[in-house]
């Protein structure tokens, strides 16, 4: 059974968190357990605390849960390229899988309700990369 942290954006909350409940289903549904959530106030913040999950014996992967709406400038596209670079190299540093169930840059509020069915997919590959790293 693989063991999940997950880490969950406050900012566009209404929208984050119905992709943490179909995240945490769909963990369900898989036979995976989250051991441990954390929330943030946006995705910019996420690589701190994606780290104290990955650092934890009992975490095998961190499923990171987030929007990001454009807005008048580019900073959508700074925050999210940003956050995925660096929970990328967390998940090298640590050798543990890190899930990107991060919707965005560039999309709109109605763009990001219909994808909140993305964190499913984020803990499917949680849990499959969980397993993947366990075989030989």
């Amino acid at each position: 059974m693989a063991r999940l942290g997950f880490v969950v954006s406050e900012f566009n909350r209404d929208i984050t968190y119905q992709m943490e409940l179909l995240g945490r289903e769909h963990a369900r549904f898989l036979g995976a357990e989250v051991v441990s959530t954390i929330t943030v106030p946006g995705v910019f913040d996420m690589p701190l605390a994606v780290r104290k999950l990955l650092r934890r014996d009992d975490v095998d992967a961190v499923v990171t849960i987030g929007c990001v709406i454009q807005g008048d400038t580019g900073h959508d596209e700074l925050v999210a390229q940003h956050a995925a670079r660096k929970i990328m190299d967390l998940a090298l540093e640590y050798g543990k899988p890190v899930a990107l169930g991060i919707t965005g840059p560039r999309m709109s509020r109605p763009d990001a309700h219909k994808r909140v069915e993305n964190a499913k997919r984020a803990v499917e590959a949680a849990v499959k990369m969980t397993g993947r790293m366990e075989e030989d």
